[in-house]
């Protein structure tokens, strides 16, 4: 064996032979968290779309459908249905997104359904490793291994992969698989290999579109703005291919949209459903009326797309408070450091190469828009309005922002390291015996080791967050997650298997074994579909302990009207109890 060959191959791919141990540990922490979780053979999860996510998945890998009919719904006009659920004529469908729910399905059905809670761990190992790829064809491969290790190590992704039934993740890793292969099609001068980069590129983008419909949002003006810088070098058939093998990736989702929502374009948000409807009348009208001269109508026609696109509002004062929240406030010590690099790569503009400048504007476009279509909205997924904590839904809707930034970061790191390396760059002399020995801080053993105390600093910082950080680490996570399947198991002993059970957030605890209300006695209306469901199943109320003024009160008052009674089955713990709902004429 050449030892000089072997050495050669070492100092090459050394950077990437970290990056996949890192991978194996990344899979390893991650799949093992959701062992812990789900090791009692019990599946449960934290949150309705994580519930909704895994539910259909497992339907569509052992019956390859993605509907269940629910009787009693006929009967209370669809009202029996968990959150991220709707129900039509009593057939209950998903509302989010088909894509985690095809490929995830698609897995399941092949490897067996234990395999659902690990595989967002296992995308997102894989994501690792492209997203070093990707990084290494625009900057240096230190730069790539830097922000791949910070990426490894970054709260929400780790976050979103251990509670691995949210689709962010998987739409992040999709996306950044998409990109390399895209900039391959583009760059590579084989014609073999662009031709499979290119029905590559149009498989992954079309995953990722189908994981993630809605950010097509800035997806398209990112794909936009990368054909045209690229246009002198796309070739006709590279394109074509792409997009035929983009349609069908896409194509069961728009095949499943027709069965479940009456149309190809339709999705399970009747909301965006809306939306796209009118931005596709609105934007008809404003071909039309530029191309007839009706500029009149122009304002009126562009406010009302505007509108639609930002449906919950436009709101920039509150974008801008909440990108302060939960990034330069939550994670400081990503944002400085990068906010620095970037910085830095403008000073020395006139050295950017193009991959920069395109690099640059990629990260300009999809900030612009996350940011401020995001921000605009109001989550409170923590019941504490007033809490900034990991667990609200900004922070897995910025995971585009937060990794395009890491370059940044990484760039900073390594030029800091190198200004103290010049600092003491004078030879450290020293004696032994009669001779005298110089170390040289500027060689890349010395600056290694100063850039791996920033990198070991940014895991400790990271990991502590992600574990202990907030109320919502994955450690207290994993606590209450084995506090609520002891709540399941109580309640479950104690209640029908043909019963619904009326709950205002334990809906995605309950569900789908037994049927679930989510509902109060605050409205009328809900209270006369208690009283029609009350004769024909068992009904039971789950909720917090009604002191005995409240409970006389329901009884006495409330519930008289409706012919309900409401009787105490349990105190469950010191918070909640189950009650029974029964027509007052009735014997328990």
């Amino acid at each position: 064996m050449n030892f000089q060959k072997v050495k050669n191959l070492i100092k090459e791919n050394w950077r990437g032979s970290i990056v996949f141990l890192v991978a194996i540990l990344f899979f390893a922490s991650t799949a093992g968290y959701n062992y812990l979780a789900h090791q009692d053979g019990v599946i449960k999860w934290n949150s309705p779309d994580e519930n909704a996510n895994y539910v259909f998945s497992k339907l569509f890998a052992e019956k390859e459908t993605l509907q269940v009919f629910e009787e009693y719904n006929l009967l209370v006009d669809d009202v029996i249905v968990p959150r991220s659920f709707r129900s039509d004529n009593g057939v209950i469908k998903p509302v989010s997104f088909l894509g985690i729910i095809f490929i995830y399905g698609e897995l399941a059905n092949i490897f067996g359904v234990w395999i659902l809670p690990y595989l967002t761990p296992l995308f997102a190992s894989i994501g690792i490793i492209f997203f070093y790829l990707l990084l290494k064809k625009v900057f240096h491969r230190n730069n790539a291994l830097i922000s791949t290790l910070v990426l490894s190590t970054f709260p929400p992704y780790i976050y979103y992969t251990a509670r691995s039934m949210f689709h962010n993740v998987l739409f992040v890793v999709l996306f950044i698989i998409a990109l390399n292969y895209l900039l391959a099609m583009v760059n590579q001068k084989d014609k073999y290999r662009s031709i499979m980069s290119a029905i590559l590129a149009g498989l992954f983008l079309g995953l990722t579109v189908m994981t993630r419909t809605s950010e097509l949002m800035w997806l398209l003006p990112v794909l936009l703005f990368l054909a045209l810088v690229n246009f002198s070098r796309l070739k006709f058939s590279r394109v074509f291919l792409f997009l035929i093998f983009l349609f069908f990736a896409i194509l069961p989702a728009v095949l499943q949209n027709k069965v479940l929502y009456g149309s190809y374009l339709s999705g399970g948000y009747t909301e965006m459903n809306d939306s796209i409807n009118t931005i596709a009348l609105s934007s008809s009208d404003l071909v039309v009326n530029t191309v007839s001269g009706g500029f009149g109508s122009l304002h009126k026609i562009t406010q009302t797309i505007k509108d639609n696109i930002f449906y919950f509002g436009f709101h920039p004062k509150q974008s801008i408070k909440m990108f302060y929240y939960y990034f330069v406030d939550m994670f400081w010590w990503i944002f400085w450091p990068a906010f620095l690099g970037g910085i830095i790569l403008l000073a020395n503009f006139r050295k950017m190469k193009r991959q920069h400048w395109l690099y640059l504007g990629f990260v300009f476009v999809i900030s612009i828009i996350l940011i401020f279509y995001y921000g605009s909205w109001e989550f409170h997924d923590n019941p504490d309005p007033n809490s900034f904590t990991i667990g609200n839904s900004y922070t897995r809707y910025w995971l585009p922002v937060y990794l395009s930034v890491f370059p940044l970061l990484s760039l900073f790191i390594m030029k800091l390291t190198s200004f103290l390396g010049k600092i003491i760059s004078k030879k450290i002399k020293f004696k032994k015996g009669d001779k005298f020995f110089s170390i040289n801080l500027r060689q890349p053993l010395f600056l290694g080791f100063i850039r791996a105390l920033f990198i070991i600093s940014i895991f400790f910082v990271s990991l502590q967050f992600v574990l202990l950080g907030s109320a919502e680490g994955l450690v207290f996570t994993l606590d209450r997650h084995h506090l609520n399947k002891i709540e399941l198991n109580k309640v479950l002993g104690m209640t029908e298997t043909n019963s619904v059970i009326v709950t205002e957030y334990h809906d995605k605890l309950f569900f789908p074994e037994r049927k679930v209300i989510v509902g109060l006695f605050n409205r009328d209306n809900m209270i006369e579909k208690y009283s029609v469901l009350a004769k024909e199943a068992p009904l039971y109320y789950y909720n917090f302990h009604f002191p005995d003024k409240d409970f006389d009160y329901l009884n006495n008052r409330r519930l008289v009207d409706y012919n309900l009674q409401i009787k105490l089955v349990e105190r469950v713990n010191k918070d909640f109890s189950l009650y029974k709902l029964l027509p007052r004429n009735s014997e328990d």
